[in-house]
């Protein structure tokens, strides 16, 4: 029977574990847990890891490292630098990870209703509690379904033109080759959950993932391989990004709002995945 990432009632499992953080990862992630704590005290609710490391499946060298830190309010223009500069940090310390994101939120936006099935999905599902008390304590349960689908990645017909513009300004080989890891990886992310309440399950590997939506869009199936090799090895080709922004991009917008619709509208928060 084919894996499909839920428990015996349908919710969508909690992916990943500290158990799991490989003899690689471990000084980074002890160094991350001392670094959120130092750097914003008792404002700091909760700190999560998420992505490769606590899945057990990142690689020395070439994984990078994702944290999301919860404030107990909400987050500053200065809390948001220090969170830049905590990444900086904890990527030029540790040659082990190829960079270092740290999302940053208050707890009552992580909480609150307008992100009930986007962020509040992200922290009780895909994130791995690591300081603090776990907020998917006070979240409720999931399911693959047309609302998560929608709320967490029918937003991708807004953010393309934020793209072109980033790719149009990128300057040099390091700067390109982090655009296309980002955007391969949303392109990738936003196939699997159009198709993911057909299919009926949750992965977050991203090579399963452009399988899995191979199987609806055939014709599509081979630029969506691209796309899940290039985000774990990006390239600095031009070419790539105008790919992802001007081919691959606006099809998925149009056939995600055509299937499951689009995200609703709500205040910025933060920062974004």
């Amino acid at each position: 029977m084919e894996r499909k990432g839920l428990d015996e009632r349908g919710f969508i499992e909690r992916e990943g574990a500290l158990g799991n953080v490989g003899p690689d990862f471990r000084a980074v992630v002890a160094a991350a847990r001392t670094a959120a704590a130092r750097t914003y005290g008792r404002r700091l609710h909760s700190a999560y890891l998420y992505g490769s490391v606590p899945r057990g499946t990142a690689r020395p060298g070439r994984s990078d490292l994702d944290l999301l830190l919860a404030l107990h309010e909400e987050p500053t223009a200065a809390d948001r630098e220090d969170a830049a500069r905590l990444g900086r940090e904890l990527d030029r310390e540790h040659p082990e990870i190829d960079g270092a994101g740290v999302l940053l939120f208050g707890k009552e936006t992580l909480l609150g209703e307008a992100e009930r099935y986007d962020m509040g999905w992200f922290v009780a599902c895909l994130c791995t509690p690591l300081l603090g008390d776990d907020l998917a304590e006070h979240l409720p349960r999931y399911r693959p379904d047309g609302l998560l689908a929608r709320e967490t990645n029918g937003d991708l017909a807004e953010r393309l033109p934020v793209w072109r513009a980033r790719a149009g300004r990128a300057e040099g080989p390091a700067e390109r080759r982090a655009l296309v890891r980002a955007y391969a990886r949303k392109l990738v992310r936003t196939g699997f959950t159009l198709v993911m309440p057909r299919w009926g399950g949750w992965t977050s590997e991203l090579d399963r993932s452009a399988e899995i939506f191979g199987r609806y869009y055939p014709e599509r199936a081979r630029q969506m391989r691209e796309a899940a090799a290039l985000a774990l090895e990006p390239v600095a080709d031009p070419a790539v990004l105008r790919a992802f922004t001007e081919d691959l991009g606006p099809w998925l917008a149009a056939e995600y709002a055509a299937v499951v619709g689009t995200k609703a509208r709500r205040s910025p928060v933060a920062t974004a995945r």
